[in-house]
């Protein structure tokens, strides 16, 4: 099923992300993680794919079973950065062949060996590039992109970062996905912003429930996520107690999916780190909004 479907019902939905494993010893403990959040039965999975398409061969396989054994509609991740046109051609067919609708389409993080490399000659700079490769391969696909409430990174300011986001949707994404953000008031501003600017299609905010407090300087790192007194709050009073600081976690992503439900949004997407329990518990917090 293309999620674009499920985007279309105005009734309140749940999906998470997981990710593949790096090495084929660690498969069969992944893919037990990966199944135990399927049986949920969320909206739908996404499969990360790791940086450099180091992991490809995992993410198809973790997504096609998802999909073939428990019935969730899967979104692949793709990203291609440092990678040529024909790597990229070669794993749209592969995606296709496993009978996936459904693709996140991504630049991806520059591998730590490449930071200093020559980019020149790199047939993909941007995720825009990809997303156009995508609509000139003649997939029949639902195309994600990826979006950030508070700013790229490497964007000079908002409104740069809204322009380049307005091309890549009118380049081919029927719907975008957002970074991890801990004030939902950052991603209601931003939302008025891009529906400012004409960008109309589907928004998914993602939520990263923090349970351990090792997490949050790598969530920093790894997004800039602004994080409001009351979140440091928490990590500061429960952060060296393990199981406080993972039921304040849940407490907290919980309180913002469902103020993100009761402000309209009708799609969320938690970040899962594939942890069956931290999703499960998330889902059962919110069953009766969402009808499970």
């Amino acid at each position: 099923m293309k999620l674009t479907k499920i985007f279309e019902k105005n009734t309140p939905h749940l999906s998470f992300e997981v990710f593949p494993p790096k090495t084929t010893t660690a498969f069969e403990s992944v893919k037990v993680a990966t199944e135990q959040i399927a049986a949920l039965k969320p909206s739908f999975m996404s499969v990360t794919y790791g940086a450099g398409g180091g992991t490809s061969q995992y993410t198809l396989d973790i997504a096609k079973n998802i999909k073939a054994q428990y019935g969730v509609p899967t979104l692949a991740h793709l990203t291609c950065v440092s990678s040529t046109k024909d790597t990229v051609r070669e794993m749209i067919e592969r995606i296709k062949a496993v009978g996936i609708e459904n693709i996140m389409a991504l630049r991806g993080d520059i591998p730590a060996n490449m930071l200093d490399a020559d980019r020149s000659g790199w047939a993909y700079s941007h995720a825009v590039e990809l997303v156009r490769e995508l609509k000139e391969s003649g997939a029949d696909l639902c195309i994600g992109g990826a979006c950030y409430p508070e700013i790229h990174p490497e964007s000079a300011n908002q409104k740069e970062d809204i322009k380049y986001l307005k091309e890549k949707v009118d380049a081919g994404c029927d719907f975008l996905t957002t970074q991890m953000f801990f004030d939902n008031n950052l991603f209601y501003n931003f939302m008025y912003k891009i529906r400012e600017a004409g960008i109309t299609v589907p928004i998914v905010p993602g939520i990263m429930p923090i349970t351990n407090a090792n997490m949050v300087e790598r969530s920093i790192k790894m997004s800039g996520s602004f994080m409001p007194q009351r979140f440091k709050a928490l990590v500061d009073k429960f952060g060296s107690d393990p199981e406080a600081m993972k039921q304040a976690g849940i407490a907290y992503a919980t309180d913002q999916i469902i103020d993100l439900y009761a402000n309209g949004i009708t799609n969320v997407h938690v970040y899962s780190m594939n942890k069956p329990e931290v999703a499960e518990r998330i889902q059962s917090n919110v069953s009766a909004i969402i009808g499970k």
